[in-house]
C-alpha cells in the first residue's frame, strides 16, 4: 500500500459511498463501541477502521462480511499502525484532521483502484 491522503474525496464518495452507507447501517454500533473500547483501554485516540471487499492484513478483522450480511469486511486499528507501517508520511496531518470518534467513524477504504480515509457521522441515538 501506498501513503495516503486524507479526506472525504469526491471520488471516493461517488464510487464506494452508497455500499458502505448501506452497510453502516448494520455496522455502526459495532464499530463505535469498537472505537470506545480502543480509547478507553489506552490503545490509541485515533482509531481507524478498514474496510474492504477482500481480506487483507491491516488491523484486526471486526466484521466478517461472509458472517454478517455487509459487503465489507470491517477491520480495526488506530493511528500507530499507520506510522509503523509507513503508510502515513505526516501523522501529524492526520490528527490535525481528525474528526470527533464520539461523533463520526473514520473509515479507511482500501480498493484496487483507490485508497483514502472516509469520515461517517454515527447515526444518533433515538
Amino acid at each position: 500500500m501506498e501513503p495516503v491522503n486524507q479526506g472525504n474525496d469526491p471520488e471516493l464518495d461517488g464510487k464506494f459511498l452508497g455500499t458502505i452507507s448501506q452497510d453502516f447501517v448494520i455496522v455502526a454500533d459495532s464499530l463505535k463501541e469498537a472505537s470506545y473500547q480502543i480509547r478507553k483501554r489506552g490503545f490509541s485516540e485515533y482509531p481507524i477502521f478498514p474496510v474492504c471487499k477482500t481480506p487483507q492484513e491491516l488491523g484486526a478483522l471486526l466484521i466478517d462480511k461472509s458472517e454478517v450480511a455487509t459487503q465489507w469486511y470491517y477491520y480495526a486499528t488506530f493511528l500507530d499502525e499507520f506510522v509503523q507501517r509507513k503508510l502515513m508520511d505526516r501523522p501529524e496531518d492526520f490528527i490535525e484532521k481528525y474528526k470527533d470518534p464520539e461523533e463520526f467513524c473514520c473509515l479507511f477504504v482500501v480498493d484496487p483502484d483507490f485508497t483514502n480515509f472516509l469520515y461517517i457521522p454515527y447515526p444518533e441515538d433515538l
